[in-house]
């Protein structure tokens, strides 16, 4: 059985198979949610520009992951007349569902468009990519949408597949799919991380996408950022470090790692990596020297901690590639506290700060003073931290959010549980370093 990773490794699969139309009139359209990472792999590989389809499953009533239909944009229904007379569903339950369907739909585009012209179809080869394919109602109604919409030629792209549902799907004018078995309980089952994706991540990946175009047609390439090992001056020493910035990037968040960590954990590697993938620049350092890590009581000086982020915040500010970004704070165990700390010193004018795991406690009285908005991400399996948590964001004045990830322990080591964390992360961060109009830190409110 092919299983992928995450949806990045799916789309990175699914591109090599549509390589072909590289080069074409092309618009890859993602379906909200999960098809979107997907997609956007897909474009960027195609160099195709982004945009989504809107759809929504009719679910059986009483088991709504079994699609009886889906609705779309512009009024697009497809029903499963067959699928509908074995379950027994009566007209009227269809149309109490497709009402409340179709409320979520008009909201979901309201929300991820936020202004955004939808890209013109017409005339144009489509290619509507989702991070997999059950029944195929989505699937029609997603293909039917782009026909309203004037696409010449529409290909649906799909990781994997039930062999019949690739089979079976008229409304387009070919199927590509990575993996197409016979034997098929759902998606997820074919990813190690299938977890969810949020409205603010697509619209991430969409902007992001859309820059990648910009750039392009001035005839810079997107990819191009500075990725360079640094050394920061801090008093006497040098850090050491590893920056990573796009050049069009307008946000970047300094890791503080926890105790007995360094710039090279894997964790927090994967944590960057995430929110480069966003479009965020990232700053992995370490917060004490080589030397200084051997004597235990520096792991824990929090104010000499928040002091070292203090001054890799302002090196970042005198460079030329970062002094216009605003700047967020990621901190790890002990780290977290050093963010908060660091984050309520007066002036810092830090724009948004993430805990995974931490220990926020440890800033003590430093927490009401703290204005920059403040995700708390700790595993639901990590009681006592958990309570900690609990207790610091009660002391906070700014706004806050506690995301729990259930099943996870101190490190986020069970399966999907980091890349729950990243993701949460990664959107708390899109929120208030990239999306413009976004309410500087000194200016939130509880």
């Amino acid at each position: 059985m092919v299983m992928f990773a995450d949806r990045v490794e799916a789309g990175r699969r699914l591109a090599r198979e549509l390589v072909s139309l590289r080069g074409h009139d092309l618009v890859v359209l993602g379906l909200p949610r999960g098809g979107v990472p997907v997609a956007f792999e897909v474009a960027s590989a195609l160099d195709a520009p982004l945009d989504v389809v809107v759809v929504r499953k009719l679910g059986v009533p009483f088991q709504p992951e079994l699609a009886m239909g889906a609705i779309g944009e512009r009024g697009v229904r497809v029903v499963d007349r067959a699928l509908m007379a074995r379950a027994g569903v009566t007209e009227r339950e269809l149309d109490v569902v497709e009402r409340r369907e179709r409320k979520q739909l008009e909201s979901r585009v309201a929300r991820i468009r936020r202004g955004r012209h939808r890209l013109e179809l017409a005339g144009r080869e489509v290619v509507i990519v989702d991070d997999g394919m059950a029944t195929g109602s989505t699937a029609r109604a997603a293909c039917q949408v782009a026909r309203q919409l004037g696409a010449a030629r529409v290909v649906m792209a799909v990781p994997v597949a039930p062999a019949d549902s690739v089979r079976d799907l008229p409304e387009a004018d070919a199927v590509v799919c990575v993996s197409a078995p016979e034997r098929f309980g759902g998606v997820g089952e074919f990813y190690r991380d299938f977890s969810p994706t949020t409205d603010e991540q697509v619209i991430v990946l969409l902007d992001t996408a859309q820059r990648r175009m910009h750039s392009a047609a001035a005839g810079a390439a997107s990819v191009d950022c500075t990725d360079v090992d640094v050394e920061i001056p801090a008093g006497s020493i040098a850090l050491e470090g590893h920056l990573n910035v796009p050049h069009d990037g307008s946000g970047v968040v300094l890791f503080a790692h926890g105790s007995g960590s360094s710039r090279h954990s894997p964790r927090n590697r994967y944590v960057a990596e995430v929110l480069r993938r966003a479009g965020l620049g990232t700053l992995l350092f370490d917060l004490l020297t080589t030397e200084e890590e051997h004597r235990r009581t520096n792991v824990f000086d929090i104010e000499l901690l928040a002091d070292r982020l203090g001054a890799a915040t302002r090196w970042l500010r005198s460079r030329s590639d970062t002094t216009s970004c605003r700047m967020g704070y990621f901190g790890a165990g002990t780290g977290a506290g050093a963010a908060l700390w660091a984050a309520a010193e007066q002036g810092a004018s830090i724009a948004a700060v993430v805990s995974r795991g931490g220990r926020p406690d440890l800033a003590g009285p430093r927490l009401a003073q703290v204005t920059a908005p403040t995700l708390l991400i700790v595993g639901g399996a990590d009681h006592a931290v958990l309570d900690l948590n609990r207790q610091a964001r009660a002391q906070l004045r700014c706004v806050s959010e506690l995301a729990v990830v259930a099943g996870a322990t101190h490190l986020f080591e069970e399966p999907g549980t980091l890349a729950e964390a990243s993701n949460l992360a990664s959107a708390w961060f899109a929120r208030y370093l990239l999306i413009a109009g976004a309410a500087p830190a000194d200016a939130a409110q509880r």
